[in-house]
């Protein structure tokens, strides 16, 4: 039942978001280049280009990164060459947590909601590589961003 609500707003999002996603620059379109373009929209304030990013990486990555998911019993662990094996699931986790921090920046917490559970109900073993030489989990830090907007919600 929290899946048929979810797929509406997921819809609405991507439906408005198409006309921008179309004038965006998405250079070799490979999930790395995308996410990385999201993470500077990001990084410079530009929200609705973050947006747009990464719902472009979702929208071409998904069906693999489910696929990637699906077959893992646990994240992998280990070296950086094996982590980086999962690069769809890597890189459409981290682009679902970046569209939940921009939809967030932009006050939009009930699609930013969205996002972020579609990320950690469908794509939880998802890391991103940290330029100061570790690995993070998007789906710990959008369980945190949750929680703080569902309780926000309450007010």
């Amino acid at each position: 039942m929290k899946h048929t609500l979810l797929l509406p707003l997921i819809i609405a999002i991507f439906t408005s978001l198409s006309a921008q996603a179309q004038q965006l620059d998405f250079g070799d379109r490979t999930s790395a280049t995308i996410a990385g373009k999201a993470w500077g929209a990001l990084n410079s304030k530009n929200y609705p280009d973050a947006v747009a990013y990464a719902q472009e990486c979702v929208k071409m990555y998904e069906k693999q990164a489910v696929e990637m998911q699906n077959g893992l019993k646990e994240p992998v662990t280990g070296d950086k060459e094996a982590v980086a094996k999962m690069w769809a699931l890597n890189d459409v986790g981290t682009c679902l947590f970046i569209m939940g921090q921009a939809l967030e920046k932009q006050n939009k917490g009930t699609e930013a909601l969205a996002a972020y559970k579609q990320l950690v109900e469908k794509i939880p073993f998802a890391q991103c590589w940290d330029p100061k030489g570790w690995f993070w989990k998007p789906a710990e830090g959008a369980k945190t961003r949750m929680k703080a907007l569902e309780f926000d919600s309450l007010k």
